[in-house]
């Protein structure tokens, strides 16, 4: 029989940016299980159905409304999910929520598709409600979302063994059941070569050498601590540029930051914009040497796995989270005030041999822990076992569960379904 998995809370797919957009690109590009049918909700200004990746794409157009238009868009993709499974009588599927977005609506709808004998499973993401960018009142609303979503999902499936720990420990009142699954990366290297007259281009218009600069990648946010990295990196006397690739200038926190360190100054300091290439931003990494990493808030992060597979030096902060990705394959720096300006005039010294070590033991890290192919292994394996029974005496009953670990999700715990 056919497992359904109904997967809302990405922007959709093909995916052209975003972690949760590459995960379900992934996970439905790389699918092997020929009993498991993918319907993947995608954000649209038009309604209709497409194939992709063999998956069902329900596209749902959504009112723009601000910040609050992805919880309606997930309000929106649950209840389409919930109208379909009615529709053919899908008992035995699984609806899989990406980010705790929908949790003062979620029991009213959790209710109905226990009726119909659908497990529900949720991923955590991070801690969206630490970000800066919120405000008092929002940051409220997504801690409240959390705990809501915690308390009615069947299982919460955490892609960072840190954000497991911090939701059995901080909910433990509704002894919630978790597994651990996660993001992958491929170390396969970029299909453009040195030589590419855009990757050429590229470096010519910021006046970039190859093998001359630290990258630095990620949304252009205060927790994710670009003013640290800038200030000890402007101290560190290295003859190398930073490069920095977001989208800076139309964000105020630029401006801000632009006046406390006078970075303009520096020549070597670089922000060139975004990359949506997949290829040349693979490039770029490969040709930086180093990556910098100060993400301090969520899981486990998709540009700090892509570093790790491509880049051969990365350094990182030094929290639970990016010390549990990068493990031995990096170093680490703290936010006490000279801590990564030395370890910048650390690995300045370094030579090939040194270089090589590290390169390889990040991407050996990658390869052992977070390959897409472990990654999509597990989550079918995660499918199947929660897709009980399909017999017609079952239908529309509430899911039955068991207490306790399932050998499954203790394989992925272990990494041996990965």
């Amino acid at each position: 029989m056919t497992t359904h998995v109904f997967i809302i809370g990405s922007k959709g797919i093909p995916a052209h940016y975003g972690g949760f957009e590459t995960f379900v690109d992934e996970l439905t590009r790389r699918k092997t299980a020929q009993d498991i049918r993918y319907h993947v909700s995608c954000l649209s200004d038009r309604e209709g159905e497409f194939i992709y990746n063999q998956a069902r794409c329900f596209q749902v157009k959504v009112p723009s409304i601000g910040s609050a238009r992805a919880v309606l868009y997930d309000l929106m993709s649950l209840g389409r999910c919930v109208e379909y499974i009615r529709k053919h009588r899908l008992t035995g599927s699984i609806v899989y929520i990406l980010a705790c977005r929908i949790g003062p609506m979620f029991a009213f709808y959790k209710r109905r598709l226990e009726h119909m004998g659908v497990t529900v499973l949720v991923n955590p993401d991070g801690h969206e409600w630490k970000r800066g960018k919120w405000s008092l009142p929002v940051k409220t609303y997504w801690k409240i979302s959390e705990r809501l979503m915690v308390k009615h999902s069947d299982l919460l499936v955490c892609d960072s063994r840190g954000i497991e720990q911090y939701i059995l420990e901080d909910y433990a009142m509704y002894q919630p059941k978790t597994t651990f699954i996660a993001y992958g990366a491929d170390v396969a290297p970029s299909v453009m070569s040195e030589g590419d007259e855009e990757l050429v281009r590229w470096m010519e218009q910021f006046h970039i050498t190859p093998n001359q600069y630290y990258l630095m990648i990620g949304r252009f946010v205060p927790e994710n601590n670009y003013e640290m990295i800038i200030r000890e990196f402007m101290a560190s006397g290295s003859d190398k540029d930073l490069v920095m690739i977001t989208g800076a200038e139309q964000n105020p926190f630029y401006n801000e930051l632009l006046k406390k360190c006078r970075f303009d100054l520096d020549p070597r300091i670089k922000f060139v914009g975004t990359v949506y290439n997949a290829p040349l931003l693979k490039k770029i990494r490969e040709l930086a040497y180093a990556y910098f990493h100060g993400h301090e808030v969520g899981g486990t992060n998709p540009s700090l796995l892509e570093a790790l597979a491509s880049t051969k030096l990365n350094l990182l902060y030094d929290v639970i989270f990016n010390r549990e990705v990068g493990g031995e394959g990096a170093l680490y720096f703290s936010s006490d005030p000279g801590s990564l300006t030395a370890l910048i005039q650390e690995v300045d010294q370094y030579e090939g041999a040194n270089v090589e070590e590290w390169e390889a033991r990040a991407k050996n890290r990658i390869k052992m822990e977070y390959s897409w192919e472990h990654i999509v292994d597990a989550y079918e394996r995660l499918f199947h076992q929660y897709s009980y029974s399909h017999s017609p005496s079952r239908a529309f009953r509430p899911a039955r569960r068991t207490a306790g670990t399932t050998e499954v999700e203790k394989a992925a715990q272990t990494g041996q379904s990965k």
